[in-house]
Parts: C-alpha cells; structure tokens; sequence
C-alpha cells in the first residue's frame, strides 16, 4: 500500500514514520520515561515533497520467491541490471536503479539498511542474497530527490529499508519450505525483549540445483543449472541509555556460491558488516551513526566456445567504512532544522589469474581507494497548510591510489601496467521542495534537486569478459551528476482509497555507460548524460481484510551523445513501462492469500539497441493457511504461466530467468 513517508527522514536511516517521542513526567517512573524503537529520528513535515512509495511488510512476506529483489518489484520500475533474480544472476550484475537511469551494472540507487550504505565497496552491487525480507519491517522507495545523509550514489532515488522489531517478528518465528526442483529455504529469527531493549538473531539458508538458465537448443556438454547456495546471518541489538537515547548495534554475516550457465563457471560473494547507531529524541535531537563492512567477491570465467577457463578472478578483497553525524537544534518558529555530516571510504583490489588455452598465462591486479566526506543543511518551514524545504550539501570527493597492474608467472611486471594519479575536488548539490495541503483529501507536491555518484572502483580499474565482449576499465571517468525536477498529487477521494501521480524530468549528466567501440569491445565512459522523463501512477485501497496496492511506471529515456552511434538511444537493459500489482486477502488471523501480476516492457542489451529483450508478464500467488499451534502451511508459486524471462540476448545466444516454481513448507509463529 502507497504511504508517503518523508525523504529527511529515510536520510537519517528511518525508512517508516516514527513519531516523536514526548516529553515524561518529571516524576514519573524511570520504566516509563523509556521508549525504545530501533529505529532512526521521526519524519520531518516536508518530506512528503518527494515521491515516495512505501511497500509495507505485508507485502513483503508474501513475494512469491521470499527474495528481497521480488518484494522490491512492488514498486514499479526498480530494476537490476538485467532481469535475472538473485539465484541466478553474478552478484557484481546486482546494481539497482530507478527511472530508466541504468546503462551499466553498478546501482545509480541508494540503498539504505537501518541508515547503512548496503552497497558492495569495490562493484557497488548489492548483496540481495544477504537481505531477507522476513527480517524487516518495511521499505521506502524514493524515486529520484537524492539524499540528505550519506546522499552521495542516490542519482536515481533511495531505497531505505527498516529492520523489524518484537512487536513485528514475535518471539520465536521460522519456516522450511521446498519447492518442485528439491530446493530449500530454511530461516529463524528470535526476538527476545530483554529489559527495556530487545535483541533480533536471525538466520538464513537457501540451496538448490538451480534451473537451466540457457535455452535447450543451446545447450551443449558444458551447460549446468544455476546452481546457488547462500546463507546469511544477523544479530541486532537496542538498548536505552538514556530516557531519550537508545543505542543500536548490528553485526551480520553471509556467503553466496552460484554456477552460472557452465560447468566451473563459479561466482560468489562473502561479507561481514558492523554497525554502531546512537539515537537521540530530545530537544536537541541526534543521530550518530558508524559502520565497518568486509566484502569478498570472486568469480571463474569458462570460454563459451572452448569451455575451458578463460579467468580466475580468485579474489576481490574490499573494505568499506562509514560514519555520520545529524543535529536537530530546536529552533522553532515552525521550522525543522537539519545539520549533518557524513563520511564514507571505499578501498579494494581484483586479484586475478589469466588463463591461455586453459593453462595459466599471467595475473592481474587492479583497485583503488575512493572516499567522500560531505556536509549539509536542511530547513523544513510549515506556514498553515504549505510546508517549504531547502537544503544543500558540498562533497570532498577523492579517488586516490589507483592502479592496474599485470605480470607473468614469474611475477615480472608487464606492458600495460599502469599507477593512475589520485585526484580530488568540491561539488556542490541542492534539493528543494513545497507540500500544500490543498485539502483534506488533496495534497500537492513539487521539487527540484541535484546529486552526485562517484565511480566505483570496478568502472575506474577493472575490465571483464562477457563472451563474445570485451569491457574495459577507464580511470579517467567522471562523477555524475543528478539535475531533477518533478511534480505530483496524492489523493484519498474515498475511505481506504490512495491515488498518487507524479511527472518528472531527470538529467544524469556525465553518466556512465559501456559504449560499444567495435564487434568485441566497449568500454566505460562518460556520455554527455541520460535524460530521462515520464509519469509514475500508484493506487492503494484497503477495506477490513482485502487491500490492493499496484504501481506503474512509464519513461521516455534516452543517451545524449552528440557524435556518438549511441546518441539518442534508450539506455541498455531499461524498460519503457513497468508495472506491478498485488491483491490480498485475510479472511480470518494467520490466514493470508495474496495474487501479484507484473510486466516488464522490451528492453535492448546493448547501447545500440542491436538485440531485443522481449517483454515478460509474469503471475505470482502466495497462500498461508493456519493449521494447529504456531503452524501455518505456506504455499507459493512463481511465473504460474511459465513466461518465458529473457534476460541476457547476445547475438542470439540467450539467458532465462525463473520458470515457474512451485513451493510448499511450514511456518511457525510464536507470540
């Protein structure tokens, strides 16, 4: 269902309307004066300026996959590099963006867990493997609009996304469930209150032996299943200090192994993440936040004419570190007043080995270290039924200590090698807005804003091989930048009933793409920009036990390139229109039954629109029935109608993505 949930307060790390704690009693009992939430400081009045749309857990538990990039297609038009769901996709493939704003594989989208940057620190994908969405409480997406705290990377939108707390998982949960292939998802959370905080342990185990990604006319002796075999665990930890501070600690864990398309093609990823969160709801309201993150990626590539190993990449060793700082000083006169700063480094090497007739030839390394250090203010002024908000931030942005580095098997360094020198330099970044309460049931929105997304490491260092293509690195990419502006109106003509419109107009400038140079080679660079306009429609009703939300998006983008064959193209890998649509129904506790439709329009796989993605209109169901106890059967089924997902179109040698699944298991709930 469609919610408008506040920009400034996703930026803080809240991705869910948190109310302002009130003042206790002088005298009253030191239990009474402690309030615990987990979550970030409340919505500011203004942020409803910016289009958000709101995919409540309910929505959440009842993504036919039980995957977090399933539940997120609730909102039309966020989109992984390709179509493929995180079993059968190479995690560095896993870049989520918004509005058409794609062309490459890293996320031009911010993603946010309980404030912390989810990004991987070398690709910049996101490991959706290790987000379970029976873990959280709901996520905001905010299409477009940038970022106040840590906002450098949102140039086409922020995804924020809130852990859930005891009121929400209940003490003891968990469900086992297989599916029509012998695959398995097992997860467990507990939630147990301990004094006046609480504590969440979960975890998390999905394997299988995968579907046939490649075509049966082209398969030959090599072609294997999309294996995957991914575990993922957390620990979560609040507790008071204080009457108004509360303390937040977060230690997660995970691993991801997958064979994609041949046999030895291995791909995987391994993390472990920390985060510190001080949380303070006074008069002079706070929000600290410091996070480590340790992130390892490797992947093995097999020739797809000789089928012999063609590239180790046996390591991708990368460290990421964060930190933030928001004051609220109560200033009054009907203003909110946001004053932060924010930091985040990002340093990583690829560790690889060649191969030549499949016998080793040489190896490789290459990275870097980028950082960004950003300050920003932010005023919220309600003046009756108008609400104004402006803001800005400057970046510090560096890019330092990058190299590409190749040498034989006796370790002697080889042409080509090369130390690029470190740069740096200010930017400067805006966003304004106004919300008019026009009416009880009419609000008006309007905004405009700019942002910033640096190069990852892997665009600035690291080439790779997509057979029959070629990719290179180019370390003398550009930041992009955001220029945006959009309009909209949010409507609640009927009791239960949510209409929402919105028109924008975004302009990624400098944006990066892989440019075709011949038959065999692109590479990164900057084009003049990606322009992207459209119309974004939401609806939402809920009457008693029936609730329908359903989301579209269509957008006219295309790639400025004076001079360039690419000019005047749609971005590769982005749709036209998107939408999705989920109807659900409990007709008495613990009953649950809930039908999604999606569609994806025709997408191109490369910049000069040679070959066609065609569109895909996939159903979902999903049904919990409670049986005796805690114990609830669950059934699931994915792409009823068996679509055929095409999801990778290289010249005619193709990709699927997900046939249709059906699943069955067992979930216990304990209060």
């Amino acid at each position: 269902m469609r919610r408008l949930v506040p920009l400034a307060a996703l930026a803080a790390g809240s991705a869910s309307a948190v109310p302002a704690i009130p003042a206790m009693a002088a005298d009253a009992p030191p239990a009474e004066q402690i309030v615990v939430t987990g979550r970030g400081l409340a919505e500011t009045p203004a942020a409803p300026a910016y289009d958000v749309q709101r995919i409540e857990r309910e929505r959440l538990l009842v993504a036919a996959s039980g995957r977090i990039d399933d539940a997120l297609s609730a909102a039309a038009g966020v989109q992984q590099f390709r179509r493929s769901d995180s079993r059968a996709a190479n995690p560095s493939a896993q870049g989520l963006t918004l509005r058409a704003l794609g062309g490459n594989a890293t996320s031009r989208t911010l993603v946010l867990l309980d404030g912390v940057p989810m990004a991987d620190p070398f690709f910049g994908y996101i490991p959706l493997s290790a987000i379970a969405p029976e873990r959280l409480g709901g996520i905001s997406v905010i299409r477009g609009g940038g970022s106040g705290a840590f906002g450098a990377g949102a140039v086409a939108g922020t995804i924020a996304m809130t852990s859930a707390g005891p009121d929400q998982l209940g003490l003891l949960s968990g469900s086992a469930l297989a599916n029509d292939r012998g695959e398995t998802e097992l997860s467990g959370t507990l939630a147990p209150r301990l004094g006046q905080g609480f504590a969440v342990v979960s975890g998390r185990w999905d394997r299988g032996r995968g579907f046939w990604t490649t075509p049966e006319s082209q398969r030959g002796p090599a072609s294997v299943r999309a294996r995957f075999d991914s575990w993922s665990t957390s620990l979560r930890a609040v507790a008071p200090i204080a009457p108004d501070i509360e303390l937040q600690a977060r230690l997660a864990a995970f691993r991801d192994e997958r064979t994609l398309r041949f046999k030895g093609a291995d791909t995987g990823m391994e993390g472990q993440d920390a985060s510190l969160r001080l949380v303070g709801r006074g008069a002079w309201a706070f929000d600290a936040l410091a996070y480590l993150q340790s992130r390892d990626f490797h992947n093995t590539v097999i020739s797809a004419t000789t089928f012999l190993r063609t590239l180790d990449q046996r390591k991708t060793p990368s460290t990421g570190a964060g930190a933030k700082l928001e004051l609220r000083p109560p200033v009054g006169g009907g203003h909110v007043l946001r004053l932060g700063a924010d930091w985040r480094s990002a340093q990583g090497h690829t560790i690889e080995d060649t191969y030549r007739l499949g016998a080793p030839s040489g190896h490789r390394r290459a990275g870097g270290t980028n950082s960004d250090v950003g300050f920003y203010l932010e005023d919220d002024w309600t003046t009756g039924p108008l609400v104004l908000t402006a803001g800005a931030r400057a970046d510090r942005w560096s890019m330092r200590s990058g190299v590409y580095e190749l040498t034989d098997l006796a370790g002697a360094i080889q042409p080509g090698s090369t130390a690029y020198p470190d740069r740096a330099g200010w930017e400067g970044s805006f966003r304004g807005g106004a919300l008019l309460h026009a009416a009880g049931a009419i609000d008006l929105r309007g905004s405009v804003y700019t942002g910033l997304r640096q190069p990852t490491l892997n665009e600035l260092y690291r080439q790779f091989t997509v057979f029959p293509i070629t990719t290179l690195a180019n370390a003398q990419l550009r930041n992009e930048t955001l220029f945006g502006f959009e309009g909209g109106v949010d409507l609640r003509p009927l009791p239960g009933l949510t209409l929402g419109l919105t028109a924008f107009d975004n302009d990624v400038r400098h944006a990066i793409a892989n440019v075709t140079l011949n038959a065999t080679t692109r590479q990164r660079q900057n084009v003049d920009a990606v322009h992207a306009r459209g119309i974004e429609a939401s609806a939402a009703y809920a009457a008693r036990r029936f609730t329908l939300a359903a989301s579209l998006g269509y957008t006219d983008a295309h790639v400025r390139a004076p001079g360039q064959p690419l000019d005047g193209k749609r971005p590769s890998q982005t749709a036209r229109l998107a939408a999705s649509a989920t109807a659900s129904w409990q007709p008495a506790d613990r009953w649950r039954l809930a039908l999604t439709l999606r569609h994806t329009g025709a997408q191109y796989e490369d910049d000069l629109e040679t070959d066609v993605l065609a569109p895909a209109t996939t159903l979902d169901a999903f049904a919990q029935v409670p049986l005796a106890g805690p114990f609830s059967l669950v059934l699931r089924g994915e792409n009823l109608t068996d679509e055929t997902i095409v999801t990778r179109n290289s010249g005619g040698s193709q990709d699927l993505g997900t046939p249709r699944t059906l699943w069955a298991g067992l979930r216990m709930d304990m209060r």
